[in-house]
């Protein structure tokens, strides 16, 4: 059955760097868009980041724009986000969450509902 798993959170300092991974199986990875989304404490889930397999275009929230970057490796069925400079307001727990291709406008890559199957989450925490 398809799955998804997320791995790499942790503890860091403010300006520090982490590295999710995002592993996928039981589906062809690369007829899927995966997406990467966090929700603190109290708030809503929100997309943070996503990549077109197809032309390899990104969004970015604002709120990462310039310290994120996403990747992603068909051949090992992973996708990356690289969080770099981070803030206490990022703390969260970070999901991806995986989409058919067909079946998602990139334009609306941000919005969770897009999505059908999901992580179980990663917990990123920022603190000093």
């Amino acid at each position: 059955h398809l799955q998804l798993v997320e791995s790499g959170g942790g503890l860091v300092q403010p300006g520090g760097s982490l590295r999710l991974s995002c592993t996928a199986s039981g589906f062809t990875f690369d007829n899927y868009a995966i997406g990467w989304f966090r929700q603190a404490p109290g708030k809503a889930r929100e997309g943070v980041s996503c990549i077109s397999s197809s032309d390899g275009s990104t969004y970015y929230a604002d709120s990462v724009k310039g310290r994120f970057t996403i990747s992603r490796d068909n051949a090992k069925n992973t996708e990356y986000l690289q969080m770099n400079n981070l803030k206490p307001e990022d703390t969260a727990v970070y999901y991806c969450a995986a989409v058919r291709l067909d079946l998602l406008l990139f334009r609306l890559c941000k919005i969770p509902e897009q999505y059908d199957y999901w992580g179980q989450g990663t917990q990123v925490a920022v603190s000093s």
